[in-house]
């Protein structure tokens, strides 16, 4: 299972450098299933690999001058503020057993997964569904609205470890009024401040297994570059409906098996 999961971590890159997201969310599946990790360590080091394999992809887009720094501030801040409020005080002090119904027991990390299993499907439809985003500047921005998306975010990202491409790009079209790629290229660079200041806020003098850990952020920024080599031979945007089946199939098996296979 294991070799299963390094090839699946190049396959997480792929798709990040192929269709410009959708890799991350599969970074906790294959953390718990495939390298047995606890769903709460599966989250923690998620922020981590989500968050170099963004910083990586910042960086063509801040070259460019398409990332709006103001903007990606404005939810950032707040963004991350949230991230270490919900990593160090609210998981902390969920309990292990939340509720029981029968022979079914609703714990801590049975929750964590079905709230990602729930994410994965929000996600797979938003790559699904053609998006006819698009930014309406005669409005003008509303920079106060964009903070408290972001703080609402950054509660999803503390929560189950994702970066949430595709819930932040929609705030900075629609309330910050970026066009589609300054939206995209701002949001890897929030993901990437989120998701590693979140990664060493939520340590608290535990120990990563920082071979295990850099390991599997090798092989998805090779996947990167992969992906982003075929990215000019292929067209992402005709196989981001492809993935989009692919989380979704991925995202009501997690569920299933989260609740409904765990009463049999």
């Amino acid at each position: 299972m294991e070799l299963i999961g390094y090839f699946a971590s190049i396959l997480i890159g792929i798709s990040l450098g192929l269709i410009g997201g959708g890799g991350s969310i599969l970074t906790v599946p294959v953390l718990v299933y495939l390298f047995a990790r606890p769903p709460i360590e599966a989250t923690l080091y998620s922020l981590f690999i989500v968050g170099l394999s963004s910083a990586l992809g910042a960086t063509t887009y801040l070259q460019s001058k398409l990332v709006k720094v103001k903007n990606a501030l404005a939810f950032a801040v707040p963004s991350i503020a949230s991230i270490l409020l919900t990593r160090n005080f609210i998981l902390p002090n969920l309990p292990e057993e939340i509720f029981s119904v029968g022979n079914f027991v609703l714990t801590k990390s049975t929750l964590l997964l079905v709230l990602f299993a729930v994410l994965m499907i929000l996600a797979s439809i938003k790559m699904i569904v053609p998006s006819s985003l698009k930014a309406d500047a005669a409005q003008g921005e509303n920079l106060v609205m964009l903070s408290l998306n972001g703080f609402g975010v950054g509660f999803i990202t503390g929560l189950i470890g994702v970066g949430g491409g595709f819930l932040i790009i929609p705030s900075l079209v629609i309330l910050a009024k970026l066009e589609m790629k300054e939206a995209v290229g701002t949001s890897l660079f929030i993901i990437a401040l989120n998701s590693l200041i979140g990664f060493f806020g939520s340590l608290r003098g535990n120990e990563a297994d920082w071979l295990f850990l850099l390991s599997i952020s090798v092989l998805a920024i090779v996947g990167m570059f992969i992906g982003t080599s075929l990215a000019r031979r292929i067209d992402g945007n005709r196989l981001k409906p492809m993935f989009g089946w692919f989380v979704l199939v991925m995202g009501v098996f997690v569920l299933l098996k989260e609740t409904v296979l765990k009463t049999l």
